[in-house]
């Protein structure tokens, strides 16, 4: 019989766009015992999470609530339970993950309109609202904040364009809740989604998510209740039904009603880690919080220039919450990576697509976003480039870090 280790992960300092290190407080929650799903204790906790979402989400919907699985999987309940085949859904794309909002809708059998900008830009809105005039979709479907090139997507007049039209919109925010302003109702964001492994500091597992009473009345249209669940009062589907059943958003959303009609059995565990990691996070305060990330971005920034590197994308449009940085020319990037790991204990991200072997991303994301950590990893990052034989200037990229810190005249430009 084989006798496997005890576990114990290592340490580490995750500096990287996600996953990210975890507040203690939420790991404690996490141990907690179990309750019933419908345990009236635990769905006063299921109600205290909804009422903390619409603060994050700055909405006044009566849906905020997680789906159960990684943050893709709120990125697909919503495009499967909102698209029925032959839907025109129109994506623009700046990086990653807009194509991945294109293979999810094209899977849901959506006619699917896209159209795409230089990786490390965002587009003018004019051209997506012009889009949308041209192609007359039912729904647009972007990425608020783009990990793969740290570039941040304005949506404010893109959305109040599409709400003159009645066009959907539809937001992926995985990379930007909780790390800088996600303005549902004033951006006038029908749907967005969330992901908690990443500025809200809670391990990977559960989607929040929030929608408007627009999304509502198509979920509607589309609900049947669960066939061993049906009664002679049960709602059938006026339109095709929903695809999918674990993700099936009308399901869902009775489930997270007073109703409380079973669906699944909810990942009590992770809603305790979700509803601590979200107190943690309002109690901070959504503008305190906003500010520390955009401070130890700026220090961040300025120290990378510090040392001599050259930063990727256009830096007025840059995700506050993710750094990226051009490798420079001579130097084996995954060997930095590995030697940051291996010697210093801090894991940075690569690239992928036509970014890999390219660049390096560093994320400043809730608790990993610290004055330590980016001081610990400017100063290794400089080691490691010194050992490959890079010439730098030593020792300043510290100090430019400390000079935002400081509050020093200009270091916060």
């Amino acid at each position: 019989m084989s006798n496997y280790k005890e576990l114990s992960p290592s340490l580490r300092t995750i500096m990287t766009p996600g996953p990210v290190e975890v507040d203690p407080r939420v790991l404690r929650a996490l141990s907690f015992p179990i309750l019933g799903q419908f345990d009236p204790e635990f769905t006063s906790l299921m109600n205290e999470t909804m009422a903390m979402l619409r603060e994050l989400y700055m909405t006044d919907n009566e849906w905020c609530y997680p789906v159960d699985g990684t943050s893709r999987s709120g990125i697909e309940a919503v495009l499967v339970s909102l698209i029925q085949p032959g839907d025109k859904v129109l994506v623009p794309i700046y990086g990653r993950f807009g194509h991945l909002l294109v293979e999810i809708s094209e899977r849901c059998g959506a006619e699917v309109v896209f159209f795409e900008t230089e990786w490390g830009t965002v587009f003018d809105p004019e051209e997506v609202i012009k889009a949308i005039h041209t192609h007359k979709p039912s729904l647009v479907a972007m990425v608020h904040g783009e990990t793969s090139t740290g570039q941040m997507q304005p949506l404010a007049e893109i959305g109040k364009a599409c709400r003159d039209l009645d066009v959907l919109l539809v937001v992926d925010a995985v990379a930007t809740i909780g790390g800088t302003p996600v303005e549902t109702d004033a951006w006038h964001l029908d749907a967005v989604m969330g992901g908690t492994q990443k500025c809200l500091s809670v391990p990977s597992g559960m989607a929040p998510l929030t929608y408007n009473s627009r999304v509502e009345q198509k979920l509607m249209s589309r609900k049947t209740v669960e066939r061993g669940l049906r009664d002679a009062t049960s709602a059938r589907a006026e339109g095709r039904t929903i695809a999918s059943n674990y993700f099936d958003l009308s399901q869902l959303q009775d489930y997270w009603s007073s109703a409380r009609l079973n669906h699944h059995t909810e990942a009590t565990s992770m809603l305790y880690g979700l509803h601590e990691g979200l107190r943690i996070l309002l109690q901070e305060g959504l503008e305190a919080r906003f500010q520390r990330h955009l401070v130890n971005e700026r220090a961040l920034v300025a120290g990378i220039q510090g040392m001599g590197l050259q930063l990727y994308g256009d830096m007025s449009s840059k995700l506050p919450v993710v750094t990226c940085i051009t490798i420079p020319e001579g130097i084996d990037g995954e060997s930095v990576r590995s030697m940051l790991l291996n010697d210093f204990s801090i894991e940075i991200a690569s690239s992928f697509g036509p970014l890999k072997g390219q660049i390096w991303r560093i994320g400043t994301m809730g608790f990993s976003c610290q004055r330590k950590n980016v001081l610990h990893v400017l100063g290794a990052l400089e080691a490691v480039l010194l050992r490959h034989r890079h010439v730098l200037p030593a020792g300043e990229a510290v100090q430019a870090a400390l000079d935002v810190y400081a509050g020093k005249e200009g270091a916060l430009c």
